[in-house]
């Protein structure tokens, strides 16, 4: 093992430590097979593409640090074809709320869904995070040395929102609202390995924000004893498949 490899998980190590954070091993990661589309898919929010139809959303979404309110559930899906991986949300939300219209902007405490990748599973501390909120605002970095490493990164996402319910109004109950997003492959290609069928990544799905009943939860849990969602560590697994 390179000196460099050692070094990082020497620090990562530590830093599970510090967080509380119980280790472990790939195969008690949650997977996922990402199905191939020869479709085109539409970014407008409402999933009637044929391409969404067809394919099961990933397991349900955890709550590791619940300690009260409603456990409002999200169905998450994930498509590609040969420029895009597309993700899909679809979040249960009693009381929706999104203020921050800015790039880059603390999108997080809005109600916001996000998806964090390793694109080479095999260096696991260089990873992303795309996080957006209920309008379609987004914020994007790259961590090429892992937790606490940050870099501009900016992919030229397709983003789409739908809301059933009112926006920033709390005095009434709504139902759910719906993202969709593009994420361009080439974005990753100083990093990622060749994206063919079989290939493996690494990836998180989380939820959280919301002014009333703020949420906390995930695909794949981080295993921490506090919030945390940089733990590259606990991404769960995902494979490119074609039929």
């Amino acid at each position: 093992m390179p000196y460099s490899q050692a070094f990082f998980f020497l620090l990562t190590g530590i830093f599970l430590s510090a967080c509380g954070i119980k280790k472990t091993d790939t195969s008690e990661l949650k997977h996922y097979e990402i199905a191939y589309t020869e479709s085109p898919i539409r970014i407008d929010g409402r999933l009637d593409d044929d391409a969404w139809k067809s394919v099961s959303p990933v397991k349900d979404f955890e709550f590791p640090w619940w300690t009260a309110g409603e456990k409002e559930k999200t169905k998450a899906k994930l498509l590609w074809d040969d420029q895009y991986l597309y993700v899909s949300f679809v979040c249960e939300d009693a009381h929706i709320w999104a203020e921050h219209t800015e790039r880059d902007s603390p999108v997080y405490k809005d109600d916001c869904v996000e998806v964090f990748t390793s694109p080479d599973p095999d260096n696991l501390k260089n990873y992303f995070n795309i996080e957006m909120n209920a309008k379609g605002a987004s914020l994007d970095f790259q961590h090429p040395d892992g937790p606490g490493s940050k870099v501009p990164w900016d992919p030229k996402v397709g983003i789409t929102t739908t809301i059933d319910g009112t926006l920033n109004d709390d005095s009434d109950t709504d139902n759910l609202w719906t993202l969709e997003v593009a994420i361009p492959f080439a974005s990753f290609s100083h990093v990622a390995k060749n994206t063919q069928p079989g290939d493996e990544w690494r990836l998180n799905l989380h939820r959280l924000g919301g002014q009333t009943n703020f949420q906390h939860s995930q695909w794949n849990p981080s295993k921490s004893e506090k919030a945390l969602f940089h733990a590259p560590e606990f991404f769960g697994r995902v494979t490119f498949v074609k039929q």
